[in-house]
């Protein structure tokens, strides 16, 4: 009644621009029924699984560049090496060319890359005194850092006296019945071919006889024919996205250490910035992240020679990429054991602003990681006192009084006029 009677008591137009006008709703919001300041917990299974994922990570780490005999892959009687005998016996018959879906694929790719180009990183501001600073933490004897052209050429060695010593073996035993493992001349001009379209590459449809590389088992010899240095940007970013979607996660991380990764330290050491495509790669990397972690981020920690500028630029690739907890708490526990470099606090001061829930024993680690420098007389960088803010800002409530403890007694050796006072204000509260 009350509502018909003030529209009885409105002139005609009044209660229409009253009808047509919007009014705020009566009902009340539902709460959110969680807050972000509500506890996650983790399971043990979830812990123990982290650190097997630190291990593998530490393992694999070790085999690297030839300082362990790599493990020969079983082969399967109907799965990968079936494929791959078939695409053997079939190599003669490859195309060149690619069909009508591959060229519609490449139109969607190329609008997706015009429609990424504002999310490129392209110029990473660095002033000449923080790269003093920050050199300062790198190894002071480093050993020759590894071009791509340089571990393709030695790959390629490795093959052929391989080769040689299987066709010594068989010609000793006289038997020359089975054909020996190898690439054919035709398989070594056809894909000589492939690596001239790649060099000069820029969108459309890749040769048929390229995406077929990774179901076969000789994947990483048939690559270093094509001569990936030569590769143009726009060739490595495709070729990233095939084999981060068909490679597993061990041969992925065997791709982005031997080809990609030496790739993106060449094109940012060249030209103090890092390509658009090979930008898009690296994001395409995080498609299989444990590879990514492997392949990526811990040798560019590891290698004690990481400038300001690359740190900046992979990390800007990790704090946007969406990672799950358990690769990301393995390589937060593995870059704490490393040899400290501001490197080392770039990544983990991003992996922490994840604010993911860790387990105990990743907290406990990175005290310790912290806690090393307690008795170290060098004046520690800007990065470091930024890492360890973050850290105690995001897992106070998981730091134990006895931890709390150390740190305020690492503060008091280490300490920066404008970051460790919110330090101290965020272990009290």
């Amino acid at each position: 009644m009350g509502k018909d009677k003030v529209r009885r008591h409105r002139a005609l137009h009044e209660q229409i621009v009253y009808d047509a006008s919007v009014r705020p709703s009566k009902r009340k919001e539902k709460e959110r029924s969680r807050r972000d300041d509500d506890e996650e917990f983790v399971s043990a299974e979830q812990t123990a699984r982290i650190l097997s994922e630190a291990r593998k990570q530490q393992d694999e780490l070790e085999a690297e560049f030839g300082r362990a005999p790599k493990k020969s892959q079983k082969k399967s009687k109907g799965g990968r090496g079936a494929a791959a005998a078939a695409a053997g016996a079939k190599a003669p018959s490859l195309s060149l060319g690619g069909d009508k879906s591959d060229e519609d694929e490449s139109e969607n790719e190329a609008e997706f890359l015009l429609s990424a180009k504002d999310e490129f990183y392209d110029h990473v501001p660095v002033s000449e005194a923080e790269e003093r600073a920050f050199s300062q933490f790198l190894n002071p004897q480093p050993e020759a850092r590894r071009t791509l052209a340089d571990i393709i050429s030695s790959k390629l060695e490795e093959k052929k006296t391989e080769i040689a010593t299987m066709r010594s073996e068989v010609m000793t035993e006289a038997s020359r019945t089975q054909p020996v493992a190898g690439v054919s001349p035709e398989m070594e001009q056809l894909f000589g071919t492939v690596g001239e379209i790649l060099a000069k590459y820029r969108s459309g449809s890749l040769p048929k006889a390229f995406k077929m590389v990774p179901s076969m088992e000789n994947w990483e010899e048939l690559l270093f024919i094509t001569n990936p240095d030569s590769w143009s940007a726009a060739a490595m970013y495709q070729a990233t996205r095939i084999f981060s979607s068909n490679l597993s996660a061990a041969q992925a991380k065997e791709f982005y250490s031997l080809i990609l990764y030496p790739r993106l330290r060449d094109d940012i050491a060249e030209y103090r910035r890092l390509n658009f495509h090979l930008y898009m790669a690296v994001k395409k990397a995080t498609f299989k992240s444990a590879a990514f972690f492997k392949g990526i981020v811990l040798p560019l920690c590891e290698s004690g020679t990481c400038s300001l500028r690359e740190a900046l630029i992979i990390g800007s690739v990790v704090a946007s990429a969406s990672i799950p907890i358990l690769q990301s708490s393995a390589a937060m526990l593995k870059i704490a054991e490393l040899p400290y470099s501001g490197a080392c606090s770039i990544f983990l001061r991003i992996l922490l602003d994840k604010k993911y829930a860790l387990p105990y024993v990743v907290v406990d680690g990175l005290v310790q990681h912290f806690m090393r420098f307690e008795h170290d007389r060098r004046e520690l960088p800007v990065l470091w006192h930024q890492a360890l803010l973050t850290f105690v800002a995001r897992y106070k409530k998981d730091i134990s009084d006895e931890q709390k403890s150390l740190l305020y007694q690492l503060l008091q050796k280490h300490s920066h006029p404008g970051i460790t006072p919110e330090i101290r204000r965020e272990l009290v509260a």
